[in-house]
């Protein structure tokens, strides 16, 4: 009874264990530099949690951290690595604003589907590569969407800086996309678009897939076992090609609603890491959709702190990347230890 007990809590109180001690090392730090602890996280959760502005500022930035986290989650499902979302999210901004630019007069219920399609299916090729180039060829996933990551990047400050470039343009950047391409603001007096509505439906839909689909008890079975899933005649190739592309397509939204939602222009610099973010965030959920909803809102808020944090305590933006960094190995050391819950336990 005590081991099934142990068996349902520790899934649940491992990422807040997480949480807690990569902050109560995070005030260590800021107490080693001479900082108030207290202060710091006080004006780094009241400001992005508490503050409309703030709040909203939050939102903003959870939106493509979900986006590319969702990405990250159905991969993990099917036992596959997606390392690549950050690459994913420049080639999802690209496709987003060649239709923004270039397609025109058009009315915005349209053009800004149209505009998303674009993001999904280009950053859905970036994702089908490395897909392909495992389940046909057995090439390592990690290898790939890794190095496809840095081929996405210099592609786009290529394209900004050359082709796409504005006239007279002080710094590398395209023209503004059209304005019936842009994703309206749903928060008055804020940054907030309907790219976090986008991303909360499609995390609903990634929900019902895997919890109430044929598609996702087969991903969900590749995952666990590909030779027994093979056994039982489910396609383990079409279902890694299917599912990195999908991953794919959800970081290549992320970009699609940088540039639609927030910037509306293609920028040398698209993501400030939210690909690899996303990484931690899907780990730490630990393949939970409604946790990678939860843990893109923390890794949000702290992202919208953090400047505040700075300002108030005298805290380097750096301890939040170092919270974050923290956290993961928490987390990590929490799945260690539920592995070894499991291998003492009788079956």
């Amino acid at each position: 009874m005590t081991t099934t007990i142990r068996k349902l809590v520790i899934p649940i109180i491992s990422p807040l264990i997480a949480i807690f001690s990569a902050l109560l090392v995070g005030a260590i730090l800021m107490m080693i530099a001479g900082a108030n602890p207290i202060i710091a996280y006080t004006a780094l959760f009241q400001e992005s949690l508490l503050s409309y502005f703030g709040f909203g500022n939050t939102l903003t930035k959870m939106t493509p951290l979900l986006f590319t986290s969702l990405g990250v989650l159905i991969a993990l499902k099917a036992g596959q690595y997606n390392i690549g979302g950050e690459g994913q999210i420049y080639l999802g901004a690209l496709g987003s604003t060649l239709i923004g630019l270039y397609l025109k007069n058009l009315p915005p219920f349209i053009h800004i589907p149209l505009a998303l399609c674009a993001g999904f299916i280009f950053g859905g090729i970036w994702g089908l590569i490395p897909g392909y180039l495992k389940a046909i060829r057995g090439v390592n996933e990690v290898i790939t969407t890794l190095l496809l990551n840095y081929i996405a990047i210099h592609l786009i400050s290529y394209l900004v800086q050359n082709p796409l470039k504005e006239l007279n343009a002080p710094s590398p950047y395209s023209p503004l996309i059209a304005k019936s391409a842009q994703l309206p603001i749903i928060l008055s007096g804020s940054l907030v678009h309907a790219g976090i509505l986008i991303s909360t439906i499609a995390a609903v839909i990634l929900w019902i897939i895997i919890n109430h689909s044929t598609l996702g008890y087969q991903i969900k079975a590749v995952g666990f076992n590909p030779n027994a899933s093979r056994y039982a005649g489910i396609s383990v190739q079409m279902i890694i090609i299917q599912v990195m592309t999908f991953a794919g397509g959800l970081a290549g939204l992320a970009g699609s609603c940088e540039v639609m939602g927030l910037k509306y222009r293609l920028f040398d610099v698209v993501s400030p890491g939210y690909g690899f973010d996303a990484i931690a965030i899907a780990f730490l959920s630990r393949g939970n959709v409604i946790g990678v909803v939860l843990a893109s809102l923390f890794f949000g808020a702290l992202r919208s702190g953090a400047n505040v944090m700075q300002r108030s305590a005298g805290v380097p933006v750096t301890v939040v990347y170092a919270i974050q960094g923290l956290t993961v190995l928490f987390i990590a050391i929490s799945l260690a230890l539920e592995y070894q819950v499991k291998k003492e336990s009788p079956i």
